[in-house]
């Protein structure tokens, strides 16, 4: 074993064997990427006027996750509209869920005070943004360890910063590997594992649906040096995915089986688990598209529950693999599938030993990690689409929709409402993060720190 992977291990170890720290969600989905949080006394109830300690002005919509460490809180977005008027970027079709606007050109990273809401500084990492349907370029969530911030525009800059706000280095994807060939846009967060962090470019779409572009668009996973951004390695990921299938929207997850990692990328069609060290691909599972339809583009991420990890599609079917393995591993790993009712955009959440998946209109199922069985659903929570992924704390199932309404469920063997919660009414894409009995809660127009404040 090299001193990279017993580095590697072991801190995916301490990471595995120890409680989610309740004072820190410091990357998409939480400390284990896996939507559930440690956080006791968390609110079930709140309107504008009760329960929330502050809410800050948000200048734009976005899809990004804050990520909270201590008194910090890390939010991307895209400067307001009203900097760069006009400027609207790549305007789609209201039916494709369009905005009418991406928000200002820069895209910023706003470290925030967790305490009071105080905006403590902002920096801007790039001034390519634009619209994709139902995303600007602010989807990827940033990721930290306490000391530097790593933040992914969908444009594709890379930047690392200290928790002052001072880039330590700056990478752009683009301009090294070439554009981003994805037909909705990128937003894929990156992983911070060890001393590297790691990023994926599942593309090709675009290529696609642009007849006046030709040649093939190869989607790889790349690897940098996370104190001096050095390219650690890149590694092409090959699919024989058509059309818009090539795409995806997931984000990489390291998943543990045997004493070793692997880090989890879904898409393509595929399924594929890498060593970390390298990029190189050790298992591949299909499934995930079995009649090769043509808009199988993926969005929610991989979940990593036990022995399992758990893949959604594009609504179904959604499969259960064991990990570790090498080679094909289509049929040696499949645990269980299900055929119905799977998850389109947010990504499914799991306490151990239910497993709960919210389609993106709102239905609700909940299964049997162990075997796949659906145990209840699905059932409906507050009308409206979702896209935000739901979050696991203090024996509740957090479920929020486009409208900013959070419907709590109680995270049992029987379906139960334990309240419905509105804002302002606002678009609301982002996931919410639940730190220390809070939850923030970010809408179009603010971000919430909601708490029991009685």
């Amino acid at each position: 074993m090299t001193p990279l992977i017993a580095a590697l291990l072991s801190c995916l170890l301490i990471q595995s064997s120890a409680p989610a720290p309740t004072a820190n969600w410091p990357a998409w989905r939480g400390a284990e990427m896996n939507g559930v949080s440690a956080a006791k006394h968390v609110p079930t109830e709140w309107s504008a006027e009760k329960n929330v300690r502050w809410k800050t002005p948000m200048p734009c919509w976005a899809g990004a996750t804050p990520i909270v460490w201590g008194d910090r809180i890390f939010v991307l977005t895209p400067a307001a509209a009203a900097e760069n008027a006009g400027e609207v970027g790549r305007q789609l079709p209201r039916n494709m869920g369009g905005r009418e606007s991406p928000g200002g050109r820069d895209i910023l990273l706003l470290c925030i005070s967790a305490d009071k809401g105080e905006i403590l500084w902002q920096v801007v990492l790039d001034s390519r943004n634009a619209l994709y349907g139902k995303q600007n370029m602010a989807s990827p969530s940033p990721v930290t360890d306490g000391k530097h911030v790593w933040a992914m525009t969908g444009s594709g800059v890379l930047t690392c910063l200290d928790f002052e706000g001072k880039a330590k280095w700056r990478v752009d994807l683009a301009e090294r590997f070439g554009a981003l060939e994805l037909l909705w846009g990128y937003a894929s967060s990156p992983l911070l594992l060890g001393d590297q962090v790691i990023v994926q470019v599942l593309h090709g779409g675009a290529r696609v649906a642009d007849r006046s572009k030709t040649g093939s668009v190869v989607s790889y996973l790349a690897a940098f040096d996370a104190s001096s951004g050095a390219l650690r390695w890149k590694q092409d990921r090959t699919t024989d995915a058509a059309n818009e299938c090539p795409d995806a929207y997931t984000s990489p997850v390291a998943a543990r089986r045997d004493g070793r990692i692997d880090v989890i990328v879904s898409g393509g069609d595929y399924v594929t688990g890498h060593d970390p060290a390298n990029g190189r691909e050790r298992w591949r599972a299909g499934g995930l598209n079995p009649e090769k339809q043509g808009d199988y583009r993926i969005c929610p991420t991989p979940l990593v529950a036990g022995d399992l990890i758990i893949a959604g599609s594009r609504k179904k079917p959604m499969l259960a693999l064991r990990g570790g393995g090498d080679g094909d591993v289509t049929s040696s790993h499949l645990a269980w599938k299900l055929e119905r009712g799977g998850p389109d955009v947010p990504s499914p959440v799991s306490d151990g030993k239910l497993v709960f998946v919210v389609e993106d209109r709102g239905m609700v199922t909940c299964l049997d990690l162990k075997n796949g069985e659906i145990v209840w659903g699905p059932e409906r929570t507050a009308t409206g689409p979702v896209s935000a992924s739901p979050v696991l704390a203090d024996g509740r199932l957090y479920v929020l929709n486009e409208f900013g309404i959070m419907t709590v469920l109680d995270a049992g063997r029987a379906f139960k409402v334990l309240a419905t919660n509105e804002l302002e009414g606002t678009y609301t894409i982002s996931s919410p993060a639940i730190v220390d009995g809070r939850i923030y809660l970010r809408t179009s127009k603010f971000l919430y720190c909601i708490e029991n404040t009685r």
